[in-house]
């Protein structure tokens, strides 16, 4: 900010400020009475001087930095060394009260997302093991503790609905305006709104842990991580301001040796340092970002900072992993083909094992199971093989279940030639093989179709310019090539059989061409998203391991929503050059003015700080602009 502590006194000290200069001009152009002249500026210098010299004083004691605000001192200082006190008390005041517009037009923009902790309730009513009802505080609620809500109740914290069906309100959490239907075993976050039906939740997350604390501190930490821009703003603010203070002692020499007075060359010196002053420059880039960011949380998508919001404004391929991304991630049971024992004992294994695994494959096995009345076999010793599968111990035999590479690993890939399960691994079906040992026990096989936001949300982001999109899977050829031809993937831009680090791999090839952002569920693509320029979580909503593995978080599934971040990324970057454009011409403009033309102190004053609250509004315009879908009516 051009202001180095702008806090929450600074509105009552700008009243003050201005309440005093209006009490000086009475008092020397429509009644004059010096004693009041004098009461007035006391009150313009104390208001004004005082805490802006406290701030430069505190700056450079504490972090050896050289404030924007000593610069306005020095030259309200010298206004009244050389007799012009009235024009000093009209750059403070100004000065003040800039300072007062910029602190709550930024608070505006921190508000926006602090507003969320409003969104939560106080109280719960919680089922006691006796089967009544209490209200009880909500910060008092744990894991495992069953709530009831009613229709129009908020929910407390994040939880899974055990009993009942309804509609769901997830706007102040996903930003999406439909209500979304959810029952038995969905998961219901903090804030959301019950609509429609008597519901019983089990709570999953303590409140300090729940998806708005964590937006909250997500969205907090994102205002204080700098982007290059802001950085290098600081950096140029430094040097410049040392380099004013010089370039004004020199301009008092030099004033000096053409022949001016020591007042009049003081005051010209004194205008060249307010004219000069580059508040407008340092405040331009956080004033857009902070909005932006803001902006974006406010619309579901959440940025880790300003670093990843220029970073995605620049993105030009965007790469997708399938599974849960483009696809749905509820991938449901076609078929089950047991080479040995029936088809209800190889679903047993496979959902005793699949009962260790978050992979939404394995969810789906699980789901076919309990829907058939079927009892998983208990599986210990679980291992989890990245991009393969899984392996327990059930009884004293080793089991598993996964991919081709599974297959092989466990030297039971000859089995796979048997008719039926031929036939399947040819078809566009996930398969997922099941053995134990080196003994292929049968195969899976499972569908997951497109999200209906996917085609629009492609669609949406080739409008916007990104014509090179990629498709990355572990999954088989032939499911990769039906879910690009019906996705509009070039042949090309479509992999698969793809391990962690070939995604690694063809992401770095790809960051040789372009910058690159991957979009992957966060728990899968860890590696691929911090290799890519940005990375990006879907559907983070609930997910510790995608807030933490990505730079930017869609706390909704809607594809749609990629665009939209894009456009306002994009719109923030254009906002911040044409803020310094200004900023710097302005400059540009008032210094000539003050080298060459005699600009009197006032107008400098008028100009330097009507500008940094211009550039201030310019940004704060972004608040207006929340990431909405981009979807389109049918």
């Amino acid at each position: 900010m051009s202001k180095t502590g702008a806090d929450q006194g600074v509105t009552p000290l700008a009243l003050v400020a201005l309440g005093g200069l209006a009490l000086a001009l009475l008092a020397t152009f429509v009644f004059p009475f010096r004693p009041a002249l004098v009461a007035g500026l006391v009150l313009v210098y104390a208001a004004g001087g005082i805490p802006a010299s406290l701030r430069a004083g505190l700056a450079l004691v504490r972090h050896r930095v050289l404030a924007i605000d000593l610069l306005m001192v020095l030259a309200a200082v010298a206004a009244a060394a050389v007799g012009a006190a009235l024009e000093g008390a009209v750059l403070l005041t100004l000065f003040a009260a800039a300072g007062a517009l910029e602190a709550r037009a930024m608070g505006k923009a921190r508000r926006a997302v602090e507003a969320l902790m409003a969104l939560r309730p106080d109280t719960a009513l919680l089922r006691g093991p006796d089967g009544g009802l209490r209200e009880v505080p909500v910060a008092s609620l744990a894991p495992g503790d069953r709530v009831l809500l009613r229709p129009g109740m908020r929910v407390p914290v994040d939880a899974a609905i055990r009993i009942g069906e309804g509609e769901i309100d997830e706007a102040t959490i996903t930003g999406e305006s439909m209500p979304v239907r959810k029952g038995a075993g969905d998961a219901v976050f903090e804030a959301t709104v019950n609509l429609t039906a008597v519901l019983e939740i089990e709570v999953m997350r303590a409140l300090g842990e729940s998806t708005v604390a964590r937006m909250i501190a997500m969205v907090t930490r994102a205002q204080a991580e700098r982007a290059p821009s802001e950085r290098f703003g600081d950096w140029f603010g430094q040097r410049y301001t040392l380099a004013v203070l010089a370039g004004a002692a020199l301009a008092y020499g030099v004033f000096l040796w053409l022949g001016y007075t020591p007042q009049s060359a003081l005051y010209h010196a004194a205008t060249l340092l307010v004219a000069a002053s580059p508040c407008a420059i340092v405040i331009s880039v956080p004033a857009a970002m902070l909005s932006a960011l803001s902006a974006a949380a406010r619309g579901g998508v959440l940025f880790k900072g300003g670093a990843a919001l220029e970073t995605l404004a620049e993105a030009g391929i965007f790469a997708f992993d399938k599974t849960g991304t483009l696809t749905t991630g509820r991938a449901e049971l076609r078929r089950v083909v047991a080479l040995e024992g029936s088809e209800a004992a190889l679903l047993a294994l496979a959902a005793g094992l699949e009962a260790h695994s978050e992979h939404p494959v394995a969810g789906a096995i699980r789901h076919a199971a309990v829907a058939r009345g079927i009892q998983p076999v208990a599986v210990f010793e679980v291992t989890a093989v990245t991009s393969e599968g899984i392996a327990g111990m059930a009884g004293e035999s080793l089991v598993w279940a996964g991919n081709e590479r599974m297959m092989a690993r466990m030297l039971a890939d000859a089995g796979a030639a048997a008719p039926p399960l031929a036939a399947l691994a040819n078809s566009a079906e996930t398969v997922v093989w099941v053995g134990r040992g080196p003994q292929l026990l049968g195969a899976i096989g499972l569908a997951d179709g497109a999200r209906a936001s996917a085609p629009e949300g492609l669609a949406a982001l080739r409008r916007v310019g990104i014509a090179r999109q990629v498709m990355m899977t572990g999954d088989r050829r032939e499911v990769a090539e039906k879910i690009g031809e019906e996705l509009g993937f070039a042949p090309d831009d479509t992999h698969a059989n793809l391990l962690a680090e070939d995604k690694l791999r063809l992401v770095a090839a790809l960051a040789s061409e372009a910058r690159v952002a991957f979009v992957g569920d966060g728990v899968n693509d860890a590696a691929a998203l911090a290799r890519a320029d940005v990375g990006i979580a879907m559907g983070a909503a609930g997910s510790d391991v995608a807030l933490a593995a990505a730079d930017v978080a869609l706390l909704s599934d809607d594809l749609t929503r990629l665009a939209a971040a894009l456009r306002l990324a994009r719109r923030t970057q254009r906002i911040i050059r044409a803020n310094l454009f200004f900023a710097v011409g302005a400059m540009v403009v008032l210094v000539a003015g003050a080298l060459a033309f005699e600009l009197p102190l006032p107008v400098a004053v008028i100009g330097h700080e009507g500008g940094t609250i211009l550039v201030v509004l310019n940004g704060l315009r972004l608040l207006a602009d929340p990431i909405r879908s981009d979807r389109r009516p049918r």
